[in-house]
């Protein structure tokens, strides 16, 4: 009898160490299940497709992962109105961290910093940091040049065009990107721009790619937050006249399952799980965060499972072309050659490796040279197979 107690209380003394151990010992217990709330802050509605929807996206994603993680979201909001919604994080919703998703939310964003010392903010393509506001990008230029390799090889006519939302350094960088890798395989085409002036605008978009159709282009390529430009490739290649498009963001190739060829898809979900887990951890700095291929956050595709779709492979491994370090070899092949090259990091392969000059005749980077990340973030001139001049 007098044994079977001492084993009772050995067994309850063996408990009661592993629940200390558990809860202060190992470092995780309490720790992880102390909560952290995040607020995003959307320039467009959800349901864009494009910029707006890929973060919301990414925010799921993060709270999937992150069982200690709750989040709300206010989309459509106007960039002057961005102060009012982040104070309502804040003050009412008591969120630890404000993510704002656009590069007019920049100035709003460091107001807030200022305001509140003890909260977090992270400014989506802002390029100014204080010690509690950071910044962060999964830029897709990379992907862009990667489609006008394919954009290049496909034309026909030798006019290709582009629908831009606003003249704006990151659309510049993608429209320059995809024009560099059209001349990479055809020096012959050229790209005409479109300007919509508006992130979400379905009827400008449409209305922007049916004149660009109209002047002899073949192919398109887009920066803005709709489907528009490819429900446009697709019904004219219903119709008899082949447009190849290259979806934006999403993926868009059920809006065009016979002209999307490719496209950039982007993973921001990587991207908030990181930086949640740093916040929560402790670990977070506000360094300047931005992603590429190399670090999963911008994808080949009009889909997620078809790098390129499978309708155009054919085509482009039949398409040969020139190259310095291998050869020639096919348009298919080099589109897969660099993105594993991309994949490795940018001092394998850059689009933006000098001699590259404007299209008034200047040289903007030198040979042997890759652009710095400050001159991609600041460019805003077209390279020499873009036709035209960048509105002011």
């Amino acid at each position: 009898m007098r044994g079977s107690k001492i084993l009772r209380k050995r067994f309850v003394w063996i408990v009661f160490c592993v629940v200390l151990y558990t809860l202060f010992g190992s470092g995780v217990g309490v720790a992880a299940e102390k909560p952290l709330k995040a607020g995003f802050v959307y320039i467009g509605p959800v349901g864009d497709y494009g910029w707006s929807h890929a973060h919301d996206v990414g925010r799921k994603y993060a709270e999937k992962q992150l069982p200690w993680l709750k989040t709300v979201f206010i989309e459509s909001v106007a960039e002057a109105d961005s102060d009012r919604i982040i104070d309502r994080f804040i003050q009412e919703e008591k969120c630890d961290v404000v993510f704002t998703t656009s590069f007019g939310y920049m100035d709003g964003t460091l107001k807030a910093g200022k305001k509140y010392p003890d909260k977090h903010f992270m400014h989506c393509s802002g390029f100014k940091q204080t010690k509690n506001v950071g910044t962060y990008f999964a830029d897709l230029y990379q992907t862009y040049y990667l489609n006008g390799l394919m954009a290049g090889g496909l034309t026909k006519s030798n006019k290709i065009g582009y629908v831009g939302a606003f003249p704006i350094p990151e659309v510049v960088r993608h429209i320059d990107a995809f024009a560099l890798g059209i001349k990479a395989v055809n020096p012959k085409a050229d790209v005409h721009v479109r300007w919509t002036y508006a992130w979400y605008g379905p009827d400008k978009a449409r209305e922007a790619a049916e004149a660009l159709i109209a002047d002899g282009c073949d192919a398109l390529a887009f920066t803005e937050d709709t489907p528009a430009v490819i429900e446009v490739g697709q019904e004219h290649t219903e119709k008899g006249k082949q447009i190849y498009t290259f979806s934006h963001y999403s993926p868009m190739q059920p809006y065009g399952k016979d002209s999307v060829v490719s496209g950039q898809l982007v993973d921001w979900g990587v991207m908030y799980e990181k930086i949640l887990k740093d916040l929560h951890e402790g670990t977070w700095t506000s360094d300047d965060l931005w992603w590429l291929v190399a670090e999963k956050a911008a994808i080949l595709g009009g889909s997620f499972e078809d790098p390129i779709n499978p309708k155009f492979v054919d085509a482009l491994k039949a398409i040969s072309v020139p190259t310095k370090d291998f050869g020639s070899l096919s348009v298919y092949d080099l589109v897969v050659k660099r993105y594993e090259q991309m994949k490795k990091g940018t001092d394998v392969f850059d689009p933006y490796m000098g001699p590259i000059s404007d299209n008034t005749g200047k040289l903007q980077i030198k040979a042997g040279e890759k652009a710095s990340k400050a001159d991609l973030l600041s460019i805003m001139y077209y390279v020499d197979n873009v036709v035209g001049s960048i509105p002011k």
